[in-house]
């Protein structure tokens, strides 16, 4: 499995980077730019136009690397459509926005319930699996064959729900700097996909599709960003995050290696729940708080590094977590 998920890497690095070489100056000329939040970081108003719908890119390049292992990694295959599903919803969003020329495409209520469709079939699928696949490891306990293993029974329902959508917001609101998200997940992905391998589960070549796809991309996405993910890329990340997690019996290790997509989203909330109780107070200089650092000084570069490098220690605790 393991030269499984290196093919898959390579096939999708070099799909990913040869797509954003031809497809970012066909996004430029379609004018298929970045609609910059009014109400964020001044310094980010010189994004405003910058292709975005980048996660094209990164889909096609996952759905080429994991197409040669879906007979040999069976696995792979509901992540890989779970994976796409949250990409399309995300399409839709980003396609909407650059035709209504402003920084918001689906309304709330359309995303919220494409993505409850999405997950409800998920979690159907993974119910009907039977008890052991709706077990979820208890981190620091051992690993699939020997720690403890929690069953929430009927509630394991409501718990994808909660899961899924958790995670593909942080993901979501992770995308917010310059290489910020596909650093971060690079990171999160190879350690399922490090796990999958480990415990014998087939799916890790939609891990490792997913880093390659990755990688290339940030050729592309690091600071200064010549072309942004969009909600395409950071839902059909979440989506894989998730989906991973689950089928794996591992999402209670999402707040361990998905820390900054968990912070992120908390960030939001506290923000948005004090901004109402002190009636026009801030808890954060500016939420998510990426945006927080950036008001202190700190540059998006830096940013980048320190999100990412607080990623690789918790995925190494989570490693050490397995047993």
């Amino acid at each position: 499995m393991m030269n499984q998920s290196i093919w898959a890497l390579l096939i999708s690095f070099a799909v990913c980077a040869v797509l954003c070489r031809l497809m970012i100056p066909v996004l430029h000329r379609m004018k298929f730019g970045q609609n910059v939040r009014s109400d964020g970081p001044e310094s980010h108003l010189k994004k405003q136009g910058t292709p975005t719908m980048g996660g094209i890119m990164i889909v096609l390049g996952i759905i080429a690397g994991t197409l040669p292992f879906l007979k040999s990694a069976p696995l792979t295959v509901p992540v890989l459509l779970f994976t796409a599903a949250f990409g399309f919803i995300g399409f839709l969003d980003d396609y909407l926005k650059i035709r209504k020329k402003q920084s918001e495409g689906l309304t709330v209520k359309q995303k919220f319930a494409l993505q409850l469709v999405a997950t409800a079939i998920l979690a159907f699928w993974l119910y009907s699996r039977g008890e052991e696949a709706r077990g979820m490891l208890v981190p620091f306990t051992g690993g699939l064959d020997t720690g403890f293993v929690l069953n929430l029974g009927i509630l394991f329902v409501p718990a994808v729900f909660f899961v899924v959508l958790g995670t593909d917001n942080g993901t979501n609101f992770t995308d917010g700097l310059d290489g910020l998200c596909s650093s971060v997940t690079v990171v999160t992905a190879l350690f399922f996909g490090a796990a999958a391998i480990r415990f014998g589960i087939p799916c890790a070549p939609a891990a490792g599709a997913v880093i390659g796809a990755l990688l290339a991309f940030l050729l592309y996405n690091v600071y200064p960003a010549k072309v942004f993910m969009g909600d395409t890329g950071a839902l059909a990340l979440g989506g894989f995050i998730s989906s991973s997690a689950l089928i794996m019996r591992m999402p209670l290790f999402i707040p361990i290696v998905g820390f900054i997509y968990m912070i992120e989203v908390i960030s939001v909330m506290i923000q948005v729940g004090y901004f109402k109780k002190t009636h026009g107070k801030r808890f954060f200089r500016m939420a998510p708080i990426h945006h927080h650092f950036e008001k202190g000084g700190w540059s998006e570069t830096r940013v980048v590094a320190v999100f990412t490098i607080v990623t690789v220690i918790l995925s190494l605790a989570a490693w050490l977590g397995l047993g």
